[in-house]
């Protein structure tokens, strides 16, 4: 099979993205819905597959492997697995010299990926699925050699995804991991169990779910909006003998929170194991 053309040269600074799965996808689709051309974003992607997807979606010519094709990158996004992190790393620095870097890889931390590519000009990023429609919660961290306009360069591209935040320490992206990185899974397994019961109490499973999501959707926008903390706005829809009381009173007869809190600890322990494992 030929190799896929290169796209066309541009005299612009690019952003790179090393990896072309979900994430970049999330983040190059915010950009182009910025007004940022294809021809103004570089991607390298091993999988064919991938590279397809780009070159439809959004006109974007993918590469297999890095070239000096990102000698033109200002920003490069590492949207790489953390196991295949570093050898992606050694295969691209030296393309990628001029550039800052983003990494939006669970738990490789920012030391280890300045040892593989060079430089002290990274900011590691934990965003969530949610980015992909422009919803996504995403937390920061920036090396302290990263300048006030890198980190807007950087915000810039991340805002599209949705909400973002800095955080003043590295090991404060661990929390970061358990609670909101991985947090859509932990409301996707309540909306399973939620829509689960309605259909066991006899309501089709259509509307079982369109209930389910619908009370998370608002709930959660509620929530957004008030003042009060949520055990402020629990306690005001729990009166007591009622139908809300009963399931709360449940749920902490069997620790629910106690468990689940539990659970948000052993991800933000396995967000520390990454970094040891897959880190230097």
């Amino acid at each position: 099979m030929n190799p896929t053309p290169a796209a066309p040269p541009s005299s612009d600074p690019a952003i790179a993205f090393i990896g072309g799965g979900n994430m970049a996808s999330a983040i190059i689709g915010g950009l182009v819905r910025q007004g940022v051309p294809p021809g103004q974003i570089e991607v390298v992607e091993p999988w064919e597959g991938a590279r397809a997807a780009l070159h439809q979606q959004y006109g974007i010519v993918a590469q297999a492997l890095p070239g000096p094709q990102l000698e033109r990158a200002s920003l490069v996004v590492w949207a790489v697995k953390p196991q295949t992190f570093k050898e992606a790393a050694l295969l691209a620095r030296f393309h990628t010299r001029a550039a800052v870097h983003l990494s939006v890889a669970a738990g490789i931390r920012s030391g280890s990926i300045a040892r593989w590519l060079g430089s002290e000009r990274i900011v590691r990023a934990m965003p969530n699925t949610p980015a992909l429609i422009g919803k996504g919660m995403t937390a920061l961290y920036a090396r302290p050699a990263v300048s006030a306009a890198e980190r807007q360069a950087v915000e810039q591209a991340i805002a599209s995804t949705g909400e973002l935040l800095w955080v003043a320490q590295e090991p404060q992206l661990d929390a970061v991991t358990a609670l909101s990185g991985s947090g859509p899974a932990y409301v996707f397994f309540f909306l399973e169990a939620m829509a689960q019961a309605g259909t066991d109490m006899g309501l089709p499973r259509e509307q079982a779910l369109q209930l389910a999501v619908g009370t998370f959707a608002g709930a959660s926008e509620l929530a957004r909006r008030s003042d009060e903390p949520p055990e402020l706005l629990r306690q005001r829809v729990t009166s007591k003998g009622g139908t809300t009381y009963a399931a709360i009173e449940s749920m902490e007869q069997d620790g629910v929170q106690r468990q689940f809190m539990r659970a948000l600890h052993a991800a933000q322990q396995r967000a520390r194991e990454l970094g040891d494992e897959f880190g230097d």
